[in-house]
């Protein structure tokens, strides 16, 4: 029998700072995008961006959402943030508490024509 794809998604979001991440984190949620968005702090983050290597404190955004908000969710993290490359992961959640799995759907919407 053929593995289903996990249809549930986290997706890693690092942003410049507090106010940033909670403008985010609000948007995505009252938008429907995420059911959740966790905000961890005292991220430092090193990278080479243009040539050089960069160290910078930043925030990480956790966001639970499904495949089919992924499309809109990106969209909607790009046209907000203010990085010019914006950091948007989403891997696969392979398991979990279903009572939380069923809570993560009932908090979207998973219309795929939404706007």
């Amino acid at each position: 029998m053929p593995e289903t794809p996990a249809p549930h998604r986290l997706v890693f979001c690092t942003v410049p700072d507090r106010a940033t991440a909670e403008r985010l984190a609000r948007l995505l949620v009252e938008e429907s995008l995420a059911a959740c968005v966790n905000i961890v702090d005292g991220l430092t983050s090193v990278y080479r961006w243009r040539g050089r290597i960069e160290t910078d404190r930043e925030l990480l955004l956790l966001a639970k959402t499904r495949a089919e908000c992924l499309e809109r969710l990106t969209a909607r993290v790009r046209s907000a943030h203010p990085y010019e490359l914006p950091e948007i992961i989403a891997v696969p959640v392979t398991s979990g508490l279903a009572e939380y799995l069923a809570w993560i759907d009932a908090n979207l919407d998973l219309d795929e024509e939404a706007p």
